[in-house]
């Protein structure tokens, strides 16, 4: 079962709209969150529980939280619709392709992913104009993720994603990955006593230059101009680990994912190699994507950073 709870906002000044949806799935959160401009409170609502719905599988079993009356009432108990056709035909179609139950939510009860929801499309519609991302067009989407694969082309080829004609908005990316060892392998490490040198400083250098030739390794990846990449190691004693932490920022036209990725696979992989000779044993393990930032999907949290 996962739980979708929803928030939508406006700004009747500026004309601009924020949504959030913040899922949990056995215990794991990811949070959803995107602007429009020129739109209306109950658009808002709709595009909430709309993006949350398109980020679960399809035949999964869903229960959507919403305070919005308009909402509930249209999906839950009958109501007419008499305007935002397009959306509600969107919405409709995802629903039908999950098992999704409606439940009401009083937006006066403490309830913290509610209240993240809420907080965070509120947030969207105060940014300042230089600040906002790129207005999400939620009108254009015509199927979830997992139903299109952007880098096949209709005859099944591999193609690189035209790019050309996306807004350049602020985009970030964090990934981790950890290294687990032998206790003297680590002890080694820690004190800097392996014969090949200095363990994390190398480690970390071999992220940085590795974020920068991502496009050169991966071969659909766009070459980017990259802002900043940090690359942090922390030693875990309890465990005999080294934890990887690598975050990307960019400003352009698509996310930097997988420079954070490559990032922390590659600074694992030079802890291996420059300590194979003593512990053949060690493990790379739970290379992931933490958090992103920018673009059409906003802000998607898989887990605390």
């Amino acid at each position: 079962m996962i739980e979708i709870y929803t928030d939508g906002a406006y700004n009747p000044v500026s004309g601009w709209g924020g949504w959030a949806a913040v899922a949990i799935e056995e215990g794991r959160k990811r949070v959803f969150s995107g602007t429009v401009d020129s739109t209306t409170g109950n658009r808002m609502e709709i595009t909430a529980a709309l993006e949350g719905i398109l980020h679960t599988p399809q035949d999964s079993e869903v229960v959507v939280y919403t305070d919005s009356q308009y909402l509930f009432g249209c999906m839950a108990k009958g109501w007419q619709r008499r305007a935002n056709r397009d959306l509600w035909e969107q919405l409709d179609k995802a629903v039908k392709q999950r098992k999704v139950r409606w439940e009401w939510i009083d937006q006066n009860i403490a309830n913290p992913f509610h209240n993240e929801a809420h907080t965070t499309a509120n947030n969207l519609t105060s940014q300042s104009k230089a600040m906002r991302p790129a207005p999400s067009k939620t009108e254009q989407i015509e199927a979830p993720p997992a139903e299109k694969l952007s880098h096949i082309d209709e005859r099944g080829r591999p193609r690189m994603v035209d790019i050309s004609a996306k807004a350049e908005t602020q985009r970030e990316a964090l990934a981790k990955g950890r290294v687990r060892m032998q206790p003297s392998t680590f002890e080694l490490i820690k004190r800097g006593g392996v014969a090949k040198g200095d363990v994390l400083t190398v480690a970390q250098l071999a992220g940085i230059m590795a974020a920068k030739q991502t496009a050169n390794l991966i071969p659909l990846c766009h070459p980017l101009l990259l802002g900043n990449v940090k690359v942090e190691l922390a030693l875990d004693e309890a465990n005999s680990a080294i934890d990887i932490t690598a975050t990307v920022k960019s400003t352009g036209k698509t996310g930097v994912e997988m420079e954070a990725l490559t990032a922390t696979a590659v600074a694992a992989l030079t802890i291996y190699d420059m300590c194979k000779a003593v512990d053949r044993g060690m493990q790379i393990e739970s290379i992931r994507l933490a958090r992103k930032s920018g673009g059409k999907s906003g802000t998607i949290e898989l887990e605390s950073v």
